[in-house]
């Protein structure tokens, strides 16, 4: 018998082997096979009969193992992951890979892995909650336990949600109350609900709107997509929630796709609170195993809810039901290395294959949502006024023109922060900027610190003492005087480090808390501060976008928007597009309670018509003067582009591969216009410099076209072996 894999390899084909005698394959199945001189796993994607063709075949080589007897992707999962292969040109193998958790790919049995199990002993049993009234976290471990005779597994929900209980566990081991020991299992005890206590009491009533865009989606049955659009704080989890109720009530499960880690617990949460199922958690920051059993869980339909970023939308479910995504604007859901995917796009194709409802939430729709919504593709939805009686805040420019200010903070942000703090309220300070200052620049002649391997400031880092690269991570020792006369080195502009360090001085009897990838990192890292911001633990918050997106901060009654002339006046077409939503967003995580709100935007660039237009009108009125634009101009969403980079360590040898590409593609680019090559944006990062060949055409069909038969000779081009090339189809990020 013959079976034809995919293999992880750069390679754009499937390999044939034979079976050895007794061994039995199906599709979907993994299996262990010979390559060269290693031996790789790989997945088995069709069972080609032999013919005249193999005949002559014997030279074929034999699969090694056979690692599943049945199949572990699904007939409708193989072909999805075969058409992302085919749109976004990359080597199917590769594909099904990134569709794997990493346990899997190495060949691990697709087995729940064995757990560390926690049972009470008799003693604990009848030990009295009372004698450990001094320590009060073991006390709280052993009443979960006495509540669950059976014991629980170390990565059980109940015991997660006591935070760091590990210690306390290992006290209650000591005193002879609790055994420890590793069992095997069938399930994935992770995705247990606590109890189903919290579905009896009091659920919140939907108002007309909300209830109005339930009945939309349900009002139709099998696969469409809805833009559900929502200004902030006008309730689209409360829609989520009862769409998913809905469909778990009809015995399916749900996909819920977030664009970032820091968005997971408080959904969890909430999801958890209402819905008395089964849920798993998918993305990077978890550790292999958990993310098989989370896999597993998804794949067996135990876990009746999946929540991830955006590597879920490949997660094998046994009862289709419905997808949602949550902020689905957000630029994070396209992946910008490997396979450049954008989850979206996929989660949308994904419903339409297995004829499911798919949700796209946001309070900011991209340009691309809105145009389908436009020509009828999508079914708008949307939530006008704010949940609960809250109103929209007021929202004022700051002139910095003629205005006094300290680290970049004017005089009316420091008064408006002093009346809200005696007030209360929280206040959030948005800046997409972290480090002190982006660069450390000489007095006397104005030579400032340069990354050796990248074409860009190095930022200065004043707490750590560093100097450091967000582009490579280089990181090195401050210079203390200018290389070139000798002067005075000064850090010029602004990052959340010293908009952080000017509030403390300003601020200090207020505590205040930084979010940005310096300061939070890790799961419990999130978790722990949102704990503390909700608790109003914090009166300050300083953060970048992993502040702004999607959080529901109700004792926040002011937000100030620093540093937003940068993106009014980028190169990028998609820059004021990105900063409409960062605006509106940001803005709308004042005022979601009782307490009114208000919104500060700092500029330089007051009469900015953009900015006019977005605080007069709004971003319903930007976004369509956007795709206006951009129909007269011929970008996307009304027209295809793909971006063929290449990197080398020589600077001419990326645009020499790029013109090779050109002129192969030429003869047949019909109604496809080849721009460049060019130097890339930031012509070299991390040592490597980088350079961009442009494909634009009218429609996806005729670039993919020209693309179809083109990429997968790419590498037998002249220099295709000295250069590392990539192919990007609907690129989000042109740097």
């Amino acid at each position: 018998m013959l079976v034809r894999v995919a293999l992880p390899v750069p390679l754009y084909r499937v390999f044939d082997y034979r079976l050895a005698p007794g061994q039995v394959a199906v599709v979907g199945a993994r299996v262990r096979v010979p390559f060269g001189r290693r031996a790789l796993v790989g997945v088995v994607v069709a069972l080609p009969e032999p013919g005249a063709a193999y005949a002559a075949r014997e030279d074929l080589r034999v699969v090694s193992d056979v690692l599943d007897a049945v199949p572990l992707l699904s007939a409708a999962l193989l072909r999805l992951l075969q058409w992302t292969a085919d749109y976004y040109h990359y080597p199917f193998g590769e594909v099904i890979a990134t569709a794997l958790p990493g346990l899997l790919r190495g060949g691990a049995p697709a087995l729940f892995p064995p757990v560390v199990f926690f049972q009470l002993t008799a003693a604990g049993l009848g030990a009295d909650l009372a004698a450990l009234r001094r320590a009060p976290r073991q006390q709280a471990v052993l009443q979960v336990l006495q509540q669950v005779p059976g014991g629980l597994a170390a990565d059980d929900a109940r015991l997660l949600a006591l935070g760091n209980w590990r210690g306390a566990m290992q006290g209650l081991v000591q005193r002879g109350w609790v055994v420890r020991e590793r069992r095997e299992r069938t399930q994935d005890t992770s995705a247990t609900r606590q109890d189903a206590s919290a579905t009896s009491a009091t659920l919140p009533v939907l108002n007309a709107d909300q209830a109005q865009a339930v009945a939309t989606v349900q009002g139709q049955a099998g696969h469409r997509v809805y833009v559900l659009e929502g200004v902030t704080g006008s309730g689209k989890t409360e829609v989520y929630l009862s769409l998913m109720a809905a469909t778990l009530a009809q015995e399916r499960q749900c996909l819920v796709l977030v664009p970032e880690i820091a968005l997971t617990p408080q959904l969890l949460a909430r999801f958890r609170a209402r819905l008395p199922v089964a849920m798993t958690v998918l993305h990077s920051g978890l550790s292999e195993k958990v993310r098989l059993q989370g896999w597993l869980a998804a794949r067996s339909g135990q876990a009746r809810v999946i929540i991830g970023t955006r590597s879920a939308v490949f997660v094998p479910w046994a009862q289709p039901g419905l997808i949602v995504v949550d902020e689905e604007h957000d630029a994070s859901l396209k992946q910008h290395e490997g396979l450049r995917y954008h989850a979206r796009d996929l989660a949308v194709l994904r419903g339409y294959r297995e004829d499911v409802p798919v949700v796209l939430g946001s309070a900011t729709p991209s340009l691309e949502s809105l145009a389908n919504v436009a020509k009828g593709a999508y079914q708008c939805v949307r939530l006008p006024r704010r949940a609960g009686g809250a109103r929209l805040p007021s929202v004022r420019v700051v002139d910095m023109r003629r205005q006094w200010h300290d680290e970049g903070l004017s005089v009316s942000v420091l008064d408006a922060i002093s009346a809200h703090l005696e007030a209360g309220g929280q206040v959030l300070l948005f800046l997409n900027r972290r480090g002190f200052a982006p660069a450390l620049v000489c007095e006397g002649c104005g030579w400032s610190a340069q990354c050796p391997q990248c074409d860009a400031h190095l930022t200065w880092h004043q707490r750590a003492g560093l100097l450091c690269c967000h582009h490579c991570g280089t990181r090195s020792a401050p210079v203390r005087v200018c290389p070139g006369c000798q002067g005075r080195l000064r850090p010029r502009g602004e990052g959340t480090q010293r908009i952080e360090a000017a509030l403390a001085r300003h601020f200090p009897d207020a505590p205040l808390v930084r979010i940005d990838r310096d300061s939070t990192q890790g799961r419990e890292a999130f978790e722990q501060v949102f704990a503390a911001i909700h608790a109003q633990q914090y009166r300050i918050l300083i953060g970048t976008q992993m502040l702004a997106k999607g959080h529901d901060f109700p004792g926040v009654s002011l937000a100030v928007i620093l540093g937003v002339d940068q993106g009014l006046f980028s190169t990028d077409f998609r820059a004021q597009e990105r900063l409409a939503q960062v605006i509106t967003q940001v803005a709308g995580r004042a005022g979601r309670a009782e307490r009114p709100g208000e919104v500060l935007i700092q500029t330089f660039h007051p009469e900015h018509p953009f900015l006019r237009t977005l605080l007069q009108s709004g971003y319903a009125v930007v976004s369509q003067d956007l795709l206006e634009q951009r129909r007269l101009a011929g970008l996307p969403p009304f027209a295809a582009f793909a971006l063929i980079r290449a990197e080398a360590r020589d600077s001419a040898l990326g645009e020499q591969f790029l013109a090779a590409v050109r002129a192969y593609l030429l003869p047949d680019a019909q109604g496809v216009a080849v721009l460049g090559p060019v130097p890339a944006p930031m012509q070299r990062r991390a040592g490597w410099f980088r350079a961009h060949l442009l494909l634009h055409a009218p429609s996806r069909s005729v670039l993919q076209r020209l693309l179809r038969a083109r990429v997968c000779e790419f590498d037998a081009l002249p220099l295709a072996r000295q250069v590392r090339w990539s192919v990007d189809i609907d690129p989000v990020d042109m740097g």
